[in-house]
């Protein structure tokens, strides 16, 4: 299923016949502090850096409604994110996935993230423009 805005994601999840955690990290992007000259003019472009993990959330499919409401909830944590990571994690049978479950999920999406590894990941900007990693 080809997923191309953020409500389309909420509407699978909520389709799904098992019960889902959708998993959310927000990075921030950032510049290697050996960058060159050219990835330094590159990065203040807007182009290139590295996404840092800043803050991470799971939430139950009913406890949001919107992006905007995802974004507006992001900015009372106080820090600042370009991009936002999303997975779904689905439970078995009628159980929600367990906290422990999300929580290795939630590393497992950081480790990723740190690795460079996110074309499995759907991604967004605050904006709510959907990425694409190759």
């Amino acid at each position: 299923m080809m997923i191309s805005e953020f409500q389309g994601l909420l509407e699978a999840a909520r389709r799904q016949a098992e019960p889902q955690r959708l998993l959310f990290v927000f990075a921030r992007a950032e510049l290697p502090e050996d960058a060159t000259p050219e990835q330094k003019r590159r990065f203040e472009r807007g182009q290139g850096g590295t996404l840092a993990p800043v803050m991470f959330v799971d939430k139950k499919t009913d406890e949001i409604q919107s992006f905007a409401e995802l974004v507006e909830e992001s900015r009372h944590m106080g820090q600042l994110w370009d991009v936002v990571f999303v997975g779904c994690l689905g439970g078995q049978g009628s159980q929600e996935p367990s906290d422990e479950a999300t929580q290795q999920a939630l590393e497992a999406m950081i480790k990723s993230i740190q690795g460079g590894i996110v074309s499995h990941l759907l991604a967004y900007r605050a904006d709510g423009e959907q990425l694409q990693f190759g």
